[in-house]
């Protein structure tokens, strides 16, 4: 079953993010956009910085603000459970405002560069066979 058209307004909100990450990035920074936590994300240099999913938008920032960033208004963590803390979708009320875009979008960038990259996982080898001629 193919995947469900994006909404105008996520397609929207894709492309701002774009524009203001092409904007503020250097020819240096990479960057990646793909499918992660069921939104559409912006991977910095190979590091999840920003993603999409609806009208939220997803910021990653330093997990030793997570308190205080969770109580803003407009914000949501992005797991209630605290398992992934730095991660934040924050609402359309909450960037509505020129000053609240800018303000997470420069927050996430900032971070970036201090944040941990994930690796990537990879498929376990299977085992030399025990014979050394191999299958069969």
């Amino acid at each position: 079953m193919p995947a469900r058209p994006l909404l105008d307004a996520t397609l929207q909100l894709i492309d701002a993010v774009r524009a203001a990450l092409a904007e503020r990035l250097g020819a240096q920074d990479v960057v990646d956009e793909r499918t992660l936590f069921g939104c559409h994300a912006f991977m910095v240099n190979g590091k999840l910085c920003l993603g999409v999913k609806g009208e939220a938008l997803l910021v990653r920032l330093p997990p030793a603000q997570h308190a205080s960033v969770a109580e803003q208004p407009g914000v949501r963590e992005l797991d209630a459970r605290g398992g992934m803390p730095g991660y934040f979708w924050i609402d359309p009320a909450g960037y509505a405002t020129q000053a609240q875009w800018q303000h997470w979008l420069d927050a996430a960038l900032a971070y970036n560069p201090l944040a941990r990259a994930t690796p990537r996982r990879r498929r376990p080898s299977l085992p030399p066979s025990s014979s050394g001629r191999g299958p069969g």
